[in-house]
């Protein structure tokens, strides 16, 4: 989840007490980071409206939806992948889809780093030596996955029910 500045000082401070009745209420839930920040945006008015309902995760659920998701293997990883988001759960210790994640969207080798702008690829990938990191480490280069990620935030922010699926 992604939260503003002002919703974490709020959290934070809690001028109207309701972060930390929460928070007591969530203290005996299995998962309560899951609930918790969901609950405080959508019950303080300032905030309930500045919410998107989309938690960037592909999970895989039964249906009805169980109390934990299936573990994703290579069956899922199309599915994954046209989903347009960029985090997922749950993997088990060792799956394999782990690894096509690293070489075919990160452009990972085994045991080596992901490329980008402050990593130059060439030579041996699993060693940073100082001829292959570049000067400006805070360079950013998009690749196709920030293109996944664009069109999903796009389509989140302009469905015709974007408002209906806030807090209410």
């Amino acid at each position: 989840m992604m939260l503003s500045r002002p919703f974490i000082e709020y959290c934070l401070w809690g001028w109207d007490n309701l972060p930390r009745i929460v928070l007591m209420y969530y203290a005996n839930f299995l998962s309560s980071p899951e609930g918790y920040f969901h609950t405080v945006i959508c019950n303080a008015k300032e905030f309930r409206n500045t919410t998107v309902n989309h938690d960037l995760h592909f999970i895989s659920w039964d249906n009805p939806p169980k109390q934990h998701p299936h573990f994703l293997t290579v069956n899922d990883y199309q599915r994954m992948v046209d989903s347009n988001t960029p985090f997922a759960r749950k993997f088990s210790k060792n799956e394999p889809v782990l690894d096509k994640i690293d070489s075919e969207l990160l452009g990972r080798n085994t045991n080596g780093f992901i490329p980008g702008g402050w990593f130059n690829n060439k030579g041996n990938p699993n060693v940073t030596l100082p001829q292959h990191v570049r000067a400006n480490t805070t360079e950013l280069k998009p690749g196709p996955g920030a293109e996944r990620l664009k069109r999903l935030i796009n389509s989140l922010l302009s469905s015709d029910d974007f408002i209906a699926k806030q807090c209410s």
